[in-house]
């Protein structure tokens, strides 16, 4: 049974995963659409891309803005929060990187 007070494990509950980290990769980049989004993680399900978003931003690390267009337009984009992780993420693709 892990610790709950451990840093890393609280990170990792939050970003632990490949569609999560993949979806923080795309939004590092900026603002998204869904449809962006399922075109950049081709083999990830509506479902598993939705809920996934969902949990984001549950947990603040993403905010889903709707315009009232129709049809309805949404986009995805990080929180301060969400920005927070930048740091992390230019490590791991330092790391990936040398390991090539």
């Amino acid at each position: 049974m892990g610790d709950r007070n451990c840093p890393v494990e609280r990170t990792v509950n939050i970003i632990g995963g490949k569609w999560t980290l993949l979806i923080l990769r795309d939004l590092f980049e900026g603002t998204k659409r869904f449809g962006e989004l399922r075109k950049s993680l081709t083999s990830v399900s509506p479902k598993t891309l939705t809920d996934k978003l969902r949990a984001l931003e549950n947990d603040g690390i993403i905010q889903r803005r709707i315009y009232p267009e129709v049809p309805p337009r949404v986009e995805y984009s990080l929180t301060k929060r969400g920005q927070s992780l930048k740091d992390i993420f230019d490590a791991m693709q330092e790391w990936g990187t040398q390991q090539a």
